[in-house]
């Protein structure tokens, strides 16, 4: 399948306890060029998303934001320590022995010492939350893809139209050129027989600027190779896959061949037809920019 480098993938995973929101949008690149941008929590996973992403994306300057909604209020949890606990009471028993006083130590009073209870975070518990994260970014990325593939078609479609109109352009100029030839002898025989009158004509001659001409006007190679590129391209676009850059030079190609039309024709007709082909290899070369 053919996939535009241009797409949008959006999913969300939501529990009593939190919410992932994992979004992706993608433009035109040379390459493939993701940017990240999540929770500082999240940072050990970022080499696990890229090489997850990378299954699913070949080229594109991909943003991806991630974002995170904690419902537990922090996961903060108490901690009691009981062997220091221990190390008060002993103390305040040892304080009544040594200066008569009474140990009037409650647990509440035993509580409130430095360091017995604590409020600590509740660890995270990663290997559940990746799977958490991987999850909802491999939904993301399918969704995403899916915008890719719909774009794609349209484009394959577009490109495909172009491209027939190209081949029909193609056929006229393979049509025409060999006419060329003949006007040109009829108008080179009318032109010495006017200056000649009533001399004969030197057929040899005629035949040798005949051919001294075709040579210069002959696009057979340029049309045969740009029949090739044609049909190269339409076979790729057929078939799928990450194309993008294969296209992108043989529309290169193809724009050569139609300089080198354009600059051997002395012919209003031919001309037109290569100034419409350029037009239209340009077009295609814009389109093919968009496929990955």
């Amino acid at each position: 399948m053919l996939k535009s480098m241009t797409g949008f993938g959006r999913y969300e995973v939501v529990t009593d306890e939190y919410k992932i929101t994992v979004e992706m949008k993608a433009v035109n690149h040379r390459y493939l060029d993701l940017s990240i941008k999540m929770p500082k929590k999240f940072n050990y996973f970022e080499a696990g998303i890229r090489t997850l992403l990378k299954h699913y994306i070949q080229r594109g300057k991909v943003d991806v934001f991630i974002t995170y909604e904690d419902y537990t209020e922090g996961n903060l949890c108490l901690r009691y320590n009981s062997a220091l606990a221990a190390e008060y009471v002993d103390v305040f028993r040892k304080m009544e022995e040594q200066f008569g006083i009474p140990n009037d130590m409650t647990v509440s009073k035993l509580s409130r010492c430095p360091e017995v209870l604590t409020m600590e975070q509740e660890p995270e518990d990663e290997e559940q939350l990746w799977k958490v994260v991987s999850e909802a970014v491999e939904e993301a990325a399918k969704r995403f893809v899916e915008t890719r593939v719909a774009e794609g078609e349209r484009l394959r479609e577009d490109l495909l139209t172009k491209l027939d109109y190209m081949a029909e352009l193609v056929d006229f100029i393979v049509e025409r050129s060999p006419k060329l030839l003949a006007e040109y002898r009829q108008k080179l025989e009318d032109k010495v027989s006017e200056l000649l009158a009533s001399a004969a004509i030197d057929e040899n001659r005629i035949a040798a600027e005949v051919t001294i001409y075709a040579d210069k006007v002959c696009v057979d190679e340029e049309m045969v190779r740009l029949r090739s590129h044609i049909a190269s391209t339409r076979s790729k676009l057929v078939a799928g896959g990450a194309v993008g850059r294969e296209l992108d030079f043989i529309a290169q190609e193809m724009n050569r061949e139609a300089n080198t039309t354009l600059s051997k024709s002395g012919d209003l007709e031919i001309s037109d037809k290569a100034i419409a082909l350029k037009t239209e290899i340009e077009k295609v070369r814009e389109q093919i920019q968009n496929i990955e």
